[in-house]
């Protein structure tokens, strides 16, 4: 798309020591695990990467923007990736393909959720890996996109200081793609879920597949 990123010298210097220093994926990664998750008390946010880095803090939708921001400037294309849930409590992650293979950077207050290391053979097995991480006493996956963040054209989602609601919009919008599976697989994972929060009082991590996560936050250890 003929949107190209931003000058370098649009960014604040502050801004710009941050972008050199995180330049790839899983730094980036990192450095949003070490950011406390907004949980948006008093009233709902939808911050900019400028804004990120101003609250020191972002859910999982601002993350994904602030990872979109940050890696477009080493020439990663500002993909994000919509999942949609059965509540309505949907995740949103940035995406990327390296030699071939999709993986993710996120945020989220659920251990299972956050980035996956670029190994996946297509975007579909890519959105299936949080497929079963999802499930919990009301989440279930039912579809994914990719989103292409330059189809907003000149709306500022990367350095704006008002919220970004035509970001949320765009995606609610944008059509997914179904995810169907045995309701079987379902129902056992949230039996399994619910015994393991009334058994620990925490979120589990027995998931298959953990060694495509990359890591999570000290907070789920």
């Amino acid at each position: 798309m003929d949107h190209p990123p931003p000058a370098f010298a649009v960014f604040t210097p502050a801004e710009r020591r941050v972008i050199r220093r995180l330049r790839s994926p899983m730094l980036v990664q990192r450095f949003l695990n070490h950011l406390p998750y907004n949980t948006e008390l008093g009233r709902e946010t939808l911050r900019s990467l400028r804004q990120v880095l101003r609250h020191r803090s972002a859910h999982c939708l601002e993350a994904a923007l602030a990872a979109a921001a940050i890696l477009e400037q080493h020439g990663f294309p500002p993909l994000v990736m919509s999942l949609k849930s059965i509540d309505y409590l949907d995740h949103v992650i940035f995406v990327y393909c390296k030699r071939g293979r999709w993986g993710s950077v996120a945020r989220s207050r659920d251990p299972g959720l956050h980035g996956r290391k670029p190994v996946f053979r297509s975007v579909r097995a890519l959105a299936m890996s949080y497929f079963d991480p999802y499930i919990d006493f009301t989440g279930c996956l039912t579809g994914y996109a990719v989103f292409d963040l330059r189809r907003l054209g000149g709306y500022d989602w990367r350095l704006a200081s008002r919220n970004v609601w035509a970001v949320e919009r765009a995606l609610i919008r944008y059509r997914h793609k179904p995810i169907t599976v045995a309701r079987e697989r379902v129902r056992r994972y949230r039996t399994r879920y619910r015994a393991y929060r009334a058994k620990h009082g925490k979120k589990p991590l027995f998931y298959r597949g953990r060694e495509k996560w990359t890591p999570i936050p000290k907070e789920f250890l």
